[in-house]
C-alpha cells in the first residue's frame, strides 16, 4: 500500500504554516458607553441612587477613596433611570443575577463591535481578511458565548478560529496579547482580531458598612472596550505597524492567592481586595521584569523603555515607579488613562496602547512608543497574576488615529 503514497515531508509542512516574522499590532480601536460620571460627583450619585443617603459617615469616607483615585470621570452603561427600574441592583445582597445577565449578555458584544469596527476601519482591509477571534471579558457568562455574538454583528466568516475567555480578571489585557502572538506567528498569513470588552454592572452593588473594599470597586471601576489587530509579516504597502510583540509571560506571585478574589453570586460578581496588592507588586516588580528582559539582552536602564502599566488604582502605579526609579513622565500615558476612564480591566492596557501611539503622533515623535524603541507592558490580576510583554514601537505614520471617545 506505501507505493500508492507519496512521501510526505512534515518539517516542510511545518515551516510552510509558520510566519517569518515577530507577531505586530497592525491597529487599534477604542469605544465607552455614551454616559458618564464625573468622579467628584460620584458619591453624591451613588449614595441617592441607592437610596443611601442616609449613611453619612460611609458617604463621607467614599468621597475620600474617589478623591484618592485621582480619577476624573469613569464611563458607564448603568443609568438612574435603569437602576430604579432595577432596585435589587442598588442593594449589597439582592438576588439581581439575571437582570445583570440579561444586560450583559448583549451589550459586552455589542460595546466590543464598535471597538472592533474602528480597528477594521484603520487597518483598511477586507473583514474577510480575519482568521482568528480572541474575545475577552469579566462581565457575564454566557453559551453561545460574546464571541459568536460579536461573530454576528460584525459579519465576520463562519470560519473564524474564535478563542472565549472569560474571568481572567485584568491581567487579560496582557494574556490576550500574548496568546494572539502564538496565534499570529503559528498560522502563516493569519490576521487576528482581538476585543476585550467589560460592562460593570455585575460589580455594581449598594454600600454596607461592612465591606470596605466593595466601595473602592465602585470609585474604580469603568466600562469600555478595546479591540486590536495583530498579524506577522505586514504587507507595508497597506498596512501600518504600530508595535511588535517581541516577547509575553505570564507568571504567579507566591503566597498572594487570596489578595485578589471575585465571586459570581446572586447578587452579582463580589469582590475582595486585599490593601496590601500594591506592595506585593512592587516587592517582586523587578524580579518579574529581569526574567523577561534577560534573555533578550535588553538594557536594564528602565528609563530608556516606555511603559504602559496596567492602572489597577493610583497606588499600584506610584508603587512601581518608586520601585524602579522611574522618571514622572514614564507612566503618564497609564496616568492619563486612570484618569479618564478608570480601571477598564482587560482593556485597559489596550487603551493605553491607543493613547501612547496618538500622543506620538500628536508631538511628532519619529516612533508610536513616544519616541522610544523599547518597552515594557504590565498587566495585573488575581493570582496574583502578572503579565508582562517586551514590546518594540515602529516608525509613527500619518495614516489617520484611531477615533477618541
Amino acid at each position: 500500500m506505501s507505493s500508492f503514497h507519496k512521501v510526505v515531508d512534515v518539517e516542510k509542512i511545518r515551516q510552510t504554516q509558520r510566519a517569518q516574522g515577530l507577531a505586530t499590532i497592525l491597529a487599534i480601536g477604542t469605544a465607552t458607553p455614551p454616559n458618564f460620571y464625573n468622579q467628584a460627583d460620584y458619591a453624591d450619585y451613588y449614595f441617592r441612587v441607592t437610596n443611601n443617603e442616609h449613611m453619612i459617615k460611609l458617604k463621607d469616607k467614599f468621597k475620600r477613596i474617589c478623591d484618592k483615585t485621582m480619577i476624573k470621570k469613569r464611563f458607564m452603561f448603568l443609568t438612574e433611570e435603569f437602576l430604579k427600574d432595577n432596585p435589587n441592583m442598588c442593594e449589597h445582597t439582592s438576588p439581581s443575577l439575571n437582570t445583570r445577565q440579561d444586560l450583559l449578555i448583549t451589550q459586552v458584544p455589542k460595546l466590543g463591535s464598535e471597538a472592533a469596527t474602528k480597528a477594521i476601519e484603520e487597518w483598511g482591509l477586507p473583514i474577510s481578511k480575519i482568521t482568528h477571534l480572541i474575545f475577552c471579558t469579566t462581565s457575564g457568562i454566557h453559551m453561545p458565548g460574546a464571541d459568536y455574538q460579536l461573530t454576528k454583528l460584525l459579519g465576520l466568516s463562519p470560519w473564524v478560529n474564535r478563542l472565549m475567555m472569560y474571568q481572567q480578571g485584568c491581567s487579560a489585557g496582557g494574556m490576550v496579547l500574548r496568546l494572539a502572538k502564538d496565534l499570529a506567528e503559528n498560522n502563516k498569513g493569519s490576521r487576528v482580531l482581538v476585543v476585550c470588552s467589560e460592562i460593570m454592572a455585575s460589580i455594581f452593588h449598594g454600600p454596607s458598612d461592612n465591606h470596605i473594599d466593595s466601595l473602592v470597586s465602585q470609585a474604580l471601576f469603568g466600562d469600555g472596550a478595546a479591540a486590536i489587530i495583530v498579524g506577522s509579516d505586514p504587507d507595508l504597502a497597506i498596512e501600518h505597524p504600530l508595535f511588535e510583540i517581541v516577547s509575553a509571560n505570564q507568571t504567579i506571585i507566591p503566597d498572594t492567592e487570596m489578595a485578589i478574589n471575585l465571586h459570581l453570586r446572586e447578587d452579582g460578581l463580589k469582590l475582595h481586595l486585599d490593601k496590601g496588592v500594591p506592595k506585593m507588586i512592587s516587592e517582586n516588580i523587578e524580579n518579574t521584569l529581569m526574567q523577561a528582559v534577560n534573555p533578550l539582552g535588553l538594557s536594564t536602564d528602565w528609563n530608556s523603555m516606555f511603559w504602559i502599566v496596567h492602572p489597577g488604582g493610583r497606588s499600584i502605579l506610584d508603587h512601581v515607579e518608586l520601585k524602579l526609579n522611574l522618571h514622572k513622565q514614564k507612566l503618564r500615558a497609564s496616568r492619563h488613562v486612570l484618569s479618564e476612564y478608570g480601571n477598564l480591566i482587560s482593556g485597559c492596557v489596550l487603551f493605553i496602547i491607543d493613547e501612547m501611539r496618538n500622543k506620538s503622533l500628536e508631538d511628532g515623535e519619529s516612533t508610536t512608543g513616544e519616541g522610544l524603541d523599547w518597552g515594557v507592558l504590565f498587566g495585573f490580576g488575581p493570582g496574583l497574576t502578572v503579565e508582562t510583554v517586551v514590546l518594540r514601537s515602529k516608525p509613527t505614520t500619518t495614516t489617520p488615529v484611531a477615533i477618541r471617545n
